[in-house]
Parts: C-alpha cells; sequence; structure tokens
C-alpha cells in the first residue's frame, strides 16, 4: 500500500532539466507495491460508490446510482467483492512485511529510520518546518523518503481496515458472530461501518488525492505510483535528505531505472484520472446529501 508522491514523467517541479542532459529516474516503488496499490485504488472507490446508495437510501440520487450498478443488491454484491478484495491486499502486505522483517533482518530498519512508516521525532520536526514556510517564516522544508502526511495516509488504512473492516464482517456474516458476541454490537458495527466509511471517503477524496495530485507541485496528476519510478530532478528538489543520504550511502546508483514507458504513463492518466472523478462525484453526492 504505497502512497503516491512524484510528477508525471515528463514534468518536472520547479524547472526544467539541463538542455542536452536526459533525465534520469530512480525506482521509487516496486512492482508488487504498485500492484496492491491498484488494487487499494480500485477497491477503495468500488466500495465507496456501491456503499453510499446503501447509507443514502432515501435520497433520489441513490437508486439512480444502485440501477447503475444492477440495484441494490448489485450494489451490495459489488461492495462485498470490493471488500473481500482490499482485505487480501491488506493482508498481503502485513504478510510481506512480516517476511522482509524476519527473512531479509530488517525488523528495526522497518520500525525505525528514513524508510520506516512508523511516526518519528523527525515528522514532528518536518510538520514544524513545513508550517513555518506555509506562512512565509521559514524555507522550504526537505524531505526523506516519506513525508509526514503520507504516513498519516499510510496509518488510516490500518486505521480504516480495523474500523470499517471488522465492523463490516460482523454485518457480513451475523449468522457466524451472533455466537459469540450480543446482538446490541451489531447495531453499532452498522454505525460505526457507515460514520467511519464516510470519514474515509471524505479524507481520501480530499486530502489524499489534494496531495498527491491537485496540488500545485503535483498538479494535474501524479502518476509515479504506477510508474514506479521519480526523476531526478524531482527527487533533488522535493526529497533533497533522501538524494543526499542514498548518495552518501552509496546506494543512488542501485536505484537507477530507465523512464517510464508511454504505456504505463498512459495506464496511470486514465486509472488516477478515472478515480479522481469518482472521487469527487462521490464527495459531491455526500455533501448534498448532508445540506440537502
Amino acid at each position: 500500500m504505497a502512497i503516491a508522491t512524484g510528477n508525471p514523467a515528463g514534468t518536472l517541479a520547479g524547472g526544467q532539466a539541463a538542455k542536452g542532459t536526459a533525465q534520469r529516474y530512480y525506482r521509487r516503488f516496486t512492482r508488487v507495491e504498485r500492484v496492491q496499490h491498484a488494487f487499494l485504488m480500485l477497491t477503495f472507490v468500488g466500495c465507496a460508490l456501491s456503499g453510499l446508495p446503501l447509507l443514502y437510501s432515501d435520497k433520489p440520487w441513490a437508486a439512480t446510482l444502485a440501477r447503475i450498478l444492477g440495484g441494490f443488491e448489485g450494489a451490495g454484491l459489488i461492495h462485498r467483492i470490493c471488500a473481500f478484495v482490499m482485505i487480501v491486499v491488506f493482508v498481503s502486505h502485513v504478510a510481506m512485511l512480516v517476511r522482509n522483517a524476519i527473512a531479509g533482518g530488517n525488523l528495526m530498519r522497518i520500525l525505525w529510520g528514513p524508510d520506516s512508516m512508523v511516526p518519528q521525532l523527525q515528522d514532528g520536526i518536518d510538520i514544524y518546518r513545513n508550517f513555518l514556510w506555509f506562512i512565509g517564516r521559514g524555507p522550504k522544508p526537505q524531505f526523506d523518503r516519506w513525508t509526514y502526511w503520507e504516513k498519516f495516509d499510510y496509518w488510516a488504512v490500518f486505521w480504516g481496515m480495523a474500523i470499517i473492516g471488522g465492523s463490516g464482517l460482523l454485518l457480513w456474516f451475523p449468522v457466524f458472530f451472533s455466537n459469540v458476541l450480543p446482538g446490541w454490537m451489531f447495531n453499532i458495527a452498522a454505525l460505526v461501518h457507515g460514520e467511519e466509511a464516510l470519514l474515509a471517503v471524505g479524507f481520501i477524496f480530499t486530502f489524499h488525492f489534494f496531495n498527491g495530485h491537485v496540488r500545485p507541485a503535483k498538479f494535474p496528476m501524479d502518476t509515479v505510483i504506477f510508474t514506479g519510478r521519480i526523476s531526478e530532478h524531482e527527487l533533488k528538489d522535493e526529497r533533497a535528505t533522501e538524494y543526499e543520504r542514498l548518495a552518501r550511502e552509496g546506494a543512488l546508483e542501485a536505484k537507477v531505472a530507465p523512464p517510464p514507458t508511454n504505456e504505463s504513463q498512459v495506464f496511470g492518466w486514465f486509472v488516477g484520472g478515472t478515480a479522481l472523478i469518482l472521487g469527487i462525484v462521490a464527495v459531491a453526492l455526500i455533501v448534498y446529501s448532508i445540506f440537502s
């Protein structure tokens, strides 16, 4: 479940490469990470669009959207299929982390250091420096491999899988869980599942999309999560700390990768653009339903 960070291939944030100089690229995400993110993104959008008609069944637009998805029964089936695939992606990601920690002896690297997604003291410092930059009281901060907002997005998935996924399983298999849980737990599960899902949809389709695609440095689309490659210019511009660290450790050349293919860029634009449009539609329906 990687976090999208980087400009589309061929687009350089803050300037252009020197004339006559071929742009270098570095591998940022592995193929497995990109596939996991693609399935996570598609199933999240599927769960959001299929769940909204059930949650807002009293709204006029809900019946129309449900008909597009094959009726309320069809929407429910799509919701469960997407939920199952999302759980598989989550479990496979956790299994991959455990395997890497045990087999590769990378436990401390996973829990601590620049490659870790665990929040650290440096993240608090980065937040402070970034807000100073926002108000014009300090220079633009430089980051290592992961920024604090990327870590927030990452752990939001874990929180969502525990809350939304756990409550969803109770509602999916009520007979099984009723053997060990009291009836009132299912009422709480229904409430928590819907409210937490709305929070997740609102956050992902606003803050995450803005940071990954819509903010000025990335607009209109960031395809690095689809290509897996980041340009040298952008790595130096936004992640100077990581670039300098890799150069100092002699690990920079090992990450050199060929430029993104046209096919991967087109795929990123199509899939990412479709998800962005559908996300905006979902947020618009939620806002309309709340205030209508």
